[in-house]
């Protein structure tokens, strides 16, 4: 790792007013909440003020790009700290960024960047076409997630050459760029992208699993040049992580009619070869 770099069918939901087609809601008869379309479209961006799992309320930004089938997610967190969220539904790959600013007082650089690429299951998000048409009608409201979803535990072993990244998906070398030699996945994914024609020589092993339990967490760690596991936590606040379908008289099929919004955290364990790359974590 490199040292930091540069600087059933539920109704739509009344505190959601967020829209996709405006003219459908108008056929509608105008309920409130979210609606869900279909179609292809140029990329656009969605910005929404969304409350904290702390209860602080920060801006966040979806984009979604519909011929190029993924969506992103930008958010800053109240200490500064950049969060960012990609899916790349054409690969199945869902890449996590963290840009950590340092303390420059303590002798820190401006900041360090994390990435973190998992695989990505289509039923966790929306897909991209619906993203693309959401609209906000009340842009100073405050949203909060509908449904909490658990604490996601993942353990690191593989780290992502930077170099061929882009073979994973186009995605993680402008993403990643930042972190080009921090950037961290599983066994798990690696063998399932593996089996999808991904080549093994962009994937390179960390210290196996029964090595790193000898390592103590980086928290207990008081030599800032020794090895030990670091563990890096994250937030996704508010993202629509389902399409709502409601019935009407005069259609004998569900239709889309809205979102569900979704709140979920991450917790990432990774070996780093010095403590001082890992200097968030104090905790035991």
């Amino acid at each position: 790792m490199r040292p930091p770099g540069r600087g059933g069918v539920p109704p739509a939901s009344p505190a959601l007013l967020l829209l996709l087609l405006p003219a459908l809601m108008q056929l509608l008869g105008g309920p409130r909440g979210v609606v869900a379309g279909t179609g292809a479209g140029a990329p656009s961006e969605l910005r929404v003020r969304v409350r904290l799992p702390d209860g602080q309320v920060t801006e966040e930004s979806l984009q979604a790009d519909s011929d190029a089938d993924s969506i992103s997610l930008e958010l800053r967190k109240p200490d500064g700290t950049l969060i960012s969220f990609t899916a790349d539904f054409k690969k199945d790959v869902k890449i996590f960024r963290a840009l950590i600013l340092g303390e420059l007082e303590k002798g820190q650089s401006q900041f360090q960047a994390l990435c973190f690429a998992t695989r990505l299951h289509h039923n966790e998000i929306i897909p991209s076409e619906a993203m693309a048409k959401l609209r906000q009608k009340n842009p100073r409201a405050v949203r909060q997630a509908e449904e909490v979803r658990g604490l996601e535990q993942m353990h690191m072993d593989v780290t992502v050459n930077f170099s061929q990244g882009g073979l994973l998906s186009p995605h993680l070398r402008n993403v990643c760029a930042e972190a080009a030699d921090a950037i961290y996945t599983r066994q798990e994914d690696v063998r399932f992208w593996l089996e999808q024609g991904v080549d093994s020589f962009v994937f390179e092993a960390l210290p196996k699993p029964s090595e790193q339990m000898l390592l103590p967490r980086c928290g207990q760690v008081g030599d800032r040049g020794k090895p030990c596991v670091c563990r890096y936590g994250l937030s996704l606040a508010w993202y629509p992580c389902m399409l709502k379908y409601c019935h009407g008289r005069d259609r004998p099929t569900p239709y889309k009619c809205g979102i569900r919004s979704c709140q979920k955290s991450y917790s990432f364990d990774f070996y780093v070869p010095q403590r001082q790359l890992c200097l968030w974590d104090e905790d035991p």
